[in-house]
């Protein structure tokens, strides 16, 4: 899981510092396009592919005076032969062995979390999760910052599937 979260973090480094500066890639991916509220990508690692895609929240609630980007993102990894890998980057250090808990339409899901980040448990969860999105049209992540500060961020699902689609073309998922 360690290595999972490590290798994740260095991808997600670059895809926010784009959505952060509003250009179209990060620095070592390619975007496939556009859809909606997401935006699909695929990255070289060494031979093999690493296909994501991401959303900014429509809305982000909480009384916070600083906080960084805030992203949701899914992705593929064919060198770890992993697929539908769900986490969240909250713009801040969560508290310690806290959770987030994502809400669409009725289903809860719970993630951990691990410095600024969230994680689904496992990938039966990662499935679910990412089953919901596709059926969904919003998604609700809350969280608690490491000084106390509990968030809630908004995402819209418009665009999910498209995006999802594209990411599985790339990668060759079915």
């Amino acid at each position: 899981m360690r290595n999972k979260i490590k290798n994740m973090k260095k991808i997600i480094s670059g895809l926010f510092l784009a959505l952060a500066l509003s250009v179209s890639t990060p620095v070592s991916a390619e975007l496939i396009d556009t859809f909606r509220d997401w935006s699909a990508f695929v990255e070289a690692e060494g031979a093999n592919k690493v296909c994501f895609m991401a959303s900014a929240p429509k809305k982000s609630k909480g009384k916070y005076t600083k906080r960084g980007d805030v992203n949701f993102m899914v992705t593929h990894r064919l060198s770890e032969k992993t697929r539908n890998v769900v986490n969240m980057d909250a713009g801040y250090a969560f508290r310690k062995d806290s959770e987030v808990t994502v809400t669409i339409a009725s289903r809860e899901f719970r993630m951990f979390t691990d410095g600024g980040f969230a994680w689904a448990y496992d990938s039966k969860t990662d499935q679910a999760l990412v089953k919901a999105m596709r059926a969904g049209s919003k998604m609700v992540a809350r969280g608690v910052s490491s000084r106390g500060t509990k968030t809630t961020d908004i995402y819209s699902l418009n665009g999910f599937i498209a995006a999802h689609n594209a990411i599985n073309k790339a990668c060759g998922v079915k």
